[in-house]
């Protein structure tokens, strides 16, 4: 049997009683979009990388005591949320995207990259769009933000959302419909 097979709640239960192939699997799965979730809400990577880090050791530190009461992304992100709200409480005034750690740092605006097998030209403009949809993103009330995040980098369904962000299924829908609306309203200011 493949050790990466079965479902997300299988692989949990099964590194709960120490197969660590299966936390490994559960990690290759989830690492990217749970990372992607994090660093656009945070807006630092430290952050992020911290934040990841201990969500990962909460997940095995409590393996053991795992019960299935809901999808694992659900619970995932449940646990990532609390720790990302506790380091935003303690952080100072967020930086825009302008802004840089040193003079000769270049903005994250400047960062993004391009398709490589684009030309110069439009690499640039998909560096612009790219960089337009960020702003747009971090644009959103917080509310907002974290719903369509969890939709947008976590495929989380609106149940999952409402579940691990403690809200009611008709708020979660709410959010994300004005989310989408703002994010037009900026994009097509942009264009």
């Amino acid at each position: 049997m493949d050790q990466g097979a079965g479902t997300d709640e299988d692989l949990m239960m099964r590194f709960g009683r120490g197969e660590a192939a299966a936390f490994e699997a559960l990690y290759q799965r989830h690492e990217s979009r749970l990372f992607r979730y994090l660093f656009r809400q945070l807006r630092d990577q430290a952050a992020a990388d911290d934040v990841m880090q201990e969500v990962w050791f909460a997940v095995a530190r409590t393996a053991q005591r795992y019960e299935p009461s809901a999808k694992f992304t659900t619970w995932l992100y449940t646990l990532a949320r609390n720790r990302m709200i506790d380091v935003l409480r303690k952080r100072r005034p967020q930086q825009s995207l302008e802004q840089t750690e040193t003079e000769d740092e270049e903005p994250l605006r400047e960062r993004l990259p391009g398709d490589a097998r684009q030309e110069p030209h439009r690499q640039a403009q998909s560096r612009e769009e790219g960089a337009a949809l960020l702003d747009a993103v971090a644009r959103l009330p917080a509310d907002q933000r974290d719903a369509f995040l969890m939709q947008a980098e976590g495929e989380m369904s609106l149940e999952q959302i409402a579940q691990a962000s403690g809200t009611n299924f008709e708020t979660v829908k709410s959010r994300l419909r004005y989310a989408r609306a703002k994010l037009k309203q900026l994009l097509w200011e942009y264009a």
